[in-house]
């Protein structure tokens, strides 16, 4: 009996063996082609907001580029123009495989939408790279379907974790991002493979840099210092339905009454040139990253958070291309900057707090945001990162920036008979009720 117990547990293990070359082989595939993606778009995203800063007049042709962008997806990708949502949607109901111009069409909307001013990220962009090339070695090693899910969360893991160079975060937000509530375990190994594969390569290629965030001062963990964490944490999380609700609101409304896709950014890059020529700054636009760097050391408005809020919302609204993430990093880190007027805690703990804890709220995924807290700040403001996102998380309700997020574990018992719907179709019974 012990023989056969013996056979057996080999043959199990003969198996996750298997299972271990083959994955490692595919995800180190990955990894190169999309951590050397991710490289060249960081230099080129530079290059782009460095030749903007320089030349501000480029700004006027903001509308011509929203007019190029409108046009291209309209009439060459409207299969792909869903974005991040359709590789959620490929991964719960899975149709074909994603077309690789995703990658192209994005890469090159998301340059224009920063080289001529509009205000969005680039983790969205990573994201679809990533999801793009994972998914063409769906076909060409004739994988399974449950092999296609595990190798579109590796594209995910990749994207993220080579744009922002944190491997932990990126492999643990492909997994959470999935379904609210859940952690998908079976592919746990390929995604923190094709995590550190993708920043080794993006890293290699030392042609971009990513921003370094530093929090001077921790206090010490007490119930006081608790209790102030979790309030700071439920305002990220209302800011973060806010900006939620605010992205689809403009979606909309430029789909009522513009009826005609290509001109919804050409309209939208006007309003926006004409703004930032009234306010005469462009601090709003683009990734943001220098105020971000400030929000940990320097006292800044108190209405910076909302009037990012307002143009990158207003801006993928109108149909320009680029993430929501470092947007929202912005957001967090202003906001919590200002709430140091009634929060009780260092400035750059609750900067860094904000910047992570508005991410989850808005995603839906605040074990990676946790991770992504520690991976930039260090371990020491573990604590209060942790607190943050999760009341963040909690108290964002079933809302999100990815409307194809499908809910797993509902957030409160009141809302059990959502499980299993999309945010889409929440936001759709809610509306009519």
């Amino acid at each position: 009996m012990n023989k056969i117990k013996k056979f057996f547990r080999s043959f199990e293990q003969s198996f996750s063996l298997l299972f271990l070359l083959k994955w490692t082989g595919i995800c180190l595939l990955i990894g190169a082609f999309t951590g050397s993606a991710s490289a060249v778009f960081l230099w080129t995203l530079e290059w782009a907001t460095n030749y903007r800063e320089t030349n501000i007049w480029v700004i006027t042709l903001l509308p011509i580029a929203g007019l190029v962008i409108g046009l291209s997806y309209h009439y060459y990708g409207e299969n792909v123009v869903k974005g991040n949502n359709l590789l959620l949607d490929e991964y719960h109901s899975p149709q074909k495989i994603i077309p690789f111009k995703m990658a192209p069409m994005v890469f090159l909307g998301t340059i224009l939408t920063h080289l001529f001013g509009g205000s969005a990220g680039r983790e969205g962009t990573a994201l679809q790279i990533g999801g793009a090339i994972a998914d063409q070695f769906t076909k060409l090693f004739k994988l399974s379907d449950l092999d296609r899910k595990i190798i579109i969360i590796a594209g995910i893991s990749a994207g993220f974790s080579s744009i922002f160079g944190t491997p932990l975060a990126g492999a643990i937000f492909a997994l959470e991002v999935m379904v609210i509530g859940r952690i998908k375990f079976n592919a746990m190994l390929p995604s923190f493979l094709a995590a550190v594969f993708a920043n080794y390569f993006c890293n290699l290629c030392d042609i971009a840099h990513h921003t370094h965030y530093t929090i001077s001062t921790i206090t010490a963990i007490t119930p006081t210092t608790v209790l102030w964490s979790l309030l700071a944490g439920i305002i990220f999380g209302l800011v973060s339905m806010l900006f939620s609700k605010s992205t689809h609101l403009w979606g909309d409304l430029f789909k009522k009454y513009i009826l005609y896709p290509p001109l919804r950014p050409l309209i939208g890059g006007v309003v926006l040139a004409v703004i930032v020529y009234l306010m005469g700054t462009t601090k709003y636009i683009g990734l943001g990253l220098p105020t971000i760097v400030d929000a940990f050391n320097i006292d800044l408005s108190s209405y910076d958070f909302f009037l990012k809020l307002l143009f990158t919302s207003f801006t993928l609204g109108a149909g320009f291309k680029g993430g929501e993430v470092t947007p929202l990093f912005f957001i967090g880190a202003t906001l919590g900057n200002a709430l140091i007027w009634f929060i009780p805690l260092p400035m750059g703990l609750l900067a860094g707090m904000g910047f992570v804890a508005v991410f989850a709220g808005a995603t839906n995924t605040p074990i990676a945001c946790t991770f992504m807290g520690i991976e930039l700040f260090g371990i020491e403001s573990g604590v209060f990162i942790a607190l943050a996102c999760a009341s963040s998380y909690l108290f964002s309700g079933h809302s999100g920036i990815y409307t194809s997020q499908i809910i797993g574990s509902p957030k409160h018992l009141f809302f059990k008979n959502e499980k299993g719907s999309t945010l889409a179709d929440v936001a759709k019974l809610r509306s009519k009720k």
